[in-house]
């Protein structure tokens, strides 16, 4: 079973998120909680594979509750939950570790397939969200141009550099196999040199980094 938290605000929120999601026989809501301040508690005491946490909360947001929660609980996984696609908070919650974010107005279907990919260990990067919310607000970095000094890049290789920079446009693996005309398994294996080379843990955490190093640089 996936055991999965809500944090939320929002009685109804939570009710309709409980029913999509119990409605599987795989996936369980075993805490709720009403504020940012009571997540990292419902974390510890319950252990959830996955906490989906509402960005815009009264008193602690989401932000700093993610923050909160994965300096006790490194190993949590948080997806972001967010009513508009263009949510300041959103980049600032990635850069903190979240493992991914979605709009309240998913679909029962793609709320419950992104528990499941963010349970099995992987990062949540919807492309047509996090494509526009990461090069917006990376925009804040002082990079002008995609020439990384040799101390950002480390041991990555040209070819790893480039899976990256195709990751950081929001690109699958699929995708990205497409653009370089190679397998997909080349690029699951470049993609996992990427990770432990950066010393990150999933493909959110790596576009994030590529943006801070500067080995991507926003799009104008």
């Amino acid at each position: 079973m996936i055991r999965v938290a809500l944090v939320d605000d929002q009685a109804m929120v939570r009710v309709g998120l409980r029913m999509i999601l119990e409605s599987e026989g795989d996936i369980e809501v075993v805490a709720e909680a009403t504020s940012g301040a009571d997540a990292a508690r419902i974390v510890a005491e319950h252990a959830p594979d996955v906490v989906l946490m509402d960005v815009r909360m009264p008193g602690m947001d989401g932000l700093t509750a993610t923050r909160e929660v994965l300096a006790a609980h490194p190993g949590a996984r948080i997806v972001i939950l967010t009513t508009f696609d263009d949510d300041e908070y959103v980049y600032e919650a990635l850069r903190a570790g979240a493992s991914g974010f979605l709009l309240k107005s998913v679909d029962g279907d793609a709320l419950v397939s992104a528990v499941r990919v963010v349970a099995a260990g992987d990062a949540l990067l919807a492309p047509e969200v996090t494509r526009r919310v990461i090069e917006q607000f990376a925009r804040t970095a002082p990079v002008e141009e995609p020439d990384p000094s040799p101390e950002a890049v480390g041991d990555l290789s040209e070819r790893e550099v480039e899976v990256l920079r195709l990751m950081a446009r929001g690109l699958s693996n699929q995708e990205i196999a497409a653009e370089l005309y190679v397998s997909s398994t080349t690029v699951k294996t470049h993609v996992s040199h990427i990770l432990t080379k950066l010393g990150v843990r999933d493909r959110v955490q790596a576009v994030v980094e590529a943006y801070d190093s500067g080995i991507v640089a926003p799009r104008p």
